[in-house]
């Protein structure tokens, strides 16, 4: 999408040209948006669900499914170059542009609600030390965490440029305290304990059960290898976007994975599973003493920090191309001279706020917020990765650059099924909650609709809101019969 004569507001097709991003600035953009909040959260998460013969088989399961994915992205990239904001523009290039707003919606919906897990997390950080701020649910943390959504949006609103800049420097700041507990934990480790965790504790199922119960957990904590893709507009090189998507992955997926093993050499599961969050603080406690909570505490503040910034610039860039492409409201295409797309930031930092309004009535903010976050990513991945299948299937068909491959095909099949196992791993109540915001969503497309004076719905797309208008209004029904719970 390209776009000249600057102006302080202006629509997609009227702004500066868009900001270049090097392949070692998308490859940070990648890493920044997946090691967030998420990675501290891990032993708990895991010690909850399973022993480490289960946490072994998740992340094999996990690393394969989501390494497939990132080959998704990385292939689409080449194949099809002329689409921009890859999750979003994949859904619609495949199925249709009403399954294309859905999927633009349920990505950027999940990255509002995924930057409430950060604040959340800060608050329940420093809430070890402030008991005022409880669990990151209370008034005052509610207040703060309040503060800190629009202090960033108008650092975001500054420029993409710096940013993308700050972003990639506390990258690297980040890794640091979470390759260190790696290295305590291995030098702490029991291998007594860790025998006893094996099989996981008596509250533990099956292992099946085990392993479907820690899928969201590791769907969350890998969000963002889609973080290049959806950025692909910026990038200098078009290959360089799949580069960085792969790079990012692997560099992240040993340490997600190390994190979790070796908490199991520290503590029993059942102890870890009573752990408050940042659980990852109160592993290295157990090891090395108090500092150990107050180092972990302070890496997780800056690793935080820069995952919100990260995907605040994702979920608004998401909003913008969709605009650009007549499938959002006109005013969601606006961008400053600094291509920042300013109303597209306002509506992401809005509905952020009021996530974070809504989990205070919930028992525990942090994990509803991050399975939420999970089960909303869930049908935009699927949408993607059954166009590459598709593209695998049929090129002809899909304006494919170069000729496609059996690995091609392969690596689509085996994202699809992950990504459609996923859903079923998620449950009834996720899916029925993100119906709950899919449903009203509809107004945007009606609108985009209307101010083109285009029908507003194929019989095919009448069908699809049918679906989704039903979802949510059973949502609505099992919450207030007290079926499902917040």
């Amino acid at each position: 999408m390209t776009r000249a004569e600057p102006s302080a507001d202006t629509a997609s097709t009227g702004a500066a040209p868009a900001v270049k991003l090097s392949l070692l600035t998308l490859t940070a953009m990648v890493v920044g948006s997946m090691v967030g909040a998420g990675v501290f959260s891990l032993p708990r998460r895991f010690a909850q669900e399973t022993g480490v013969a289960g946490a072994l088989i998740a992340w094999a399961v996990a690393g394969l499914g989501m390494l497939m994915l990132a080959f998704v992205f990385q292939t689409l990239a080449v194949r099809r170059p002329d689409l921009d904001a890859g999750v979003y523009a994949y859904a619609k290039a495949g199925f249709g542009e009403y399954l294309g707003f859905f999927s633009a919606f349920g990505y950027w919906a999940s990255a509002c609600v995924g930057n409430v897990t950060y604040w959340v997390l800060i608050m329940s950080t420093v809430g070890a030390v402030v008991p005022a701020l409880g669990d990151g649910d209370t008034a005052l943390a509610i207040v703060l965490s309040s503060a800190g959504l629009w202090g960033f949006f108008l650092l975001v609103r500054r420029g993409v440029k710096e940013a993308a800049a700050i972003n990639r420097i506390v990258t690297v700041a980040k890794i640091v305290p979470i390759v260190v507990f790696v290295v305590l934990a291995l030098f702490f480790f029991e291998p007594s304990v860790f025998a006893e965790n094996w099989g996981g504790a008596d509250y533990a199922g099956s292992l099946f059960d085990q392993v479907r119960g820690t899928m969201l957990a590791t769907v969350f904590v890998f969000l963002g290898v889609e973080g290049a893709s959806v950025y692909s507009r910026h990038a200098k090189r078009r290959e360089d976007v799949g580069r960085a998507t792969v790079l990012g992955f692997l560099s992240v997926f040993a340490v997600f994975a190390s994190v979790t093993i070796v908490s199991y050499g520290i503590l029993p599961m059942s102890e870890i599973a009573e752990l408050r969050q940042p659980s990852m603080a109160g592993v290295l406690e157990a090891a090395v003493g108090t500092w150990g909570q107050v180092f972990v505490s302070a890496g997780l503040i800056v690793s935080v920090l820069g995952a919100y910034l990260a995907w605040t610039l994702m979920a608004a860039e998401v909003l913008f191309v969709a605009a650009g492409d007549e499938d959002m409201p006109r005013f969601l295409g606006r961008a400053t001279e600094n291509d920042v797309p300013a109303p597209a930031l306002l509506l992401t930092t809005a509905l952020s706020q009021v996530v974070l309004v809504v989990t205070a009535f919930s028992d525990d903010a942090f994990n509803f917020a991050l399975d939420l976050t999970s089960a909303l990513s869930l049908i935009p991945f699927l949408l993607a990765a059954a166009f590459a299948l598709k593209i695998a299937l049929r090129p002809h068909e899909n304006r494919v650059a170069g000729r496609g491959t059996r690995r091609e095909l392969v690596v689509a099949a085996l994202a699809t099924l992950y990504t459609a196992f996923l859903l079923y791993a998620a449950g009834l109540k996720f899916v029925l909650v993100s119906f709950l915001l899919y449903a009203p969503a509809t107004l945007l497309f009606v609108q985009a609709r209307r101010e083109r004076n285009r029908r507003l719905f194929s019989p095919k797309e009448a069908v699809i809101c049918a679906v989704s208008v039903a979802g949510a209004v059973v949502g609505v029904i099992a919450l207030a019969a007290g079926w499902i719970e917040l």
